[in-house]
């Protein structure tokens, strides 16, 4: 899945952002005093693909980037949002920040912030697309399903959840979803502290 991001409404270009994200992640890695060979081997990737995307040459999965920032002990939305400013509590519909990889989509309810502890997005899934694998961090994690239909897997159960459903579970627990359904899957998704 390739990273993107844009603004509803906004053209927004890949290669801009996958050279943001390089940027912020070259400095996190630096800051936190990583060689590359260390941080690939605390997330689990290979240097050269770490390499690749802070040249803007590659852009990671949810899953890969989820990892990077938990290895430099920050979150996805730090390490590619650009500075948004913000007039008051309200983000209308047409002005919030989108990050798309592949067939999903993470429309943002609550702008990033560092030592935000909330995270709210409502996650845009096409079908069959879904998480790439489990992820597992610290917190608590509480979903409702606006539209469509999604498997949700939490450790080693399965669970098939439609329109009006809800969950919620410790982040601690290996969880990932995937769209079964024929349909975009839309779901309210919140988290703290902030992971994505």
């Amino acid at each position: 899945m390739a990273l993107d991001s844009a603004t509803p409404g906004t053209p927004g270009t890949t290669k801009a952002v996958a050279t943001t994200l390089g940027l912020k992640l070259h400095h996190a890695r630096l800051v936190a005093g990583f060689t590359l060979l260390q941080l690939a081997q605390k997330a689990g990737c290979s240097e050269s693909l770490i390499s690749k995307i802070e040249r803007g040459l590659a852009t990671p999965s949810l899953t890969m980037l989820h990892k990077l920032a938990v290895a430099l002990d920050t979150n996805i939305g730090i390490l590619t949002s650009e500075e948004i400013p913000t007039s008051g509590p309200i983000i209308r519909h047409n002005e919030r920040p989108v990050i798309k990889a592949g067939g999903i989509a993470l429309e943002r309810l609550v702008l990033p912030k560092r030592g935000g502890l909330l995270q709210a997005n409502i996650h845009i899934v096409s079908p069959g697309e879904g998480s790439d694998g489990l992820i597992e961090h610290s917190g608590e994690e509480v979903g409702y399903v606006l539209e469509g239909t999604l498997e949700l897997t939490l450790g080693e159960v399965r669970y098939d959840i439609g329109p009006g459903d809800a969950f919620s579970f410790p982040s601690n627990v290996p969880h990932g979803y995937r769209n079964t359904g024929s349909d975009i899957a839309r779901v309210l998704w919140v988290n703290s502290p902030a992971t994505f």
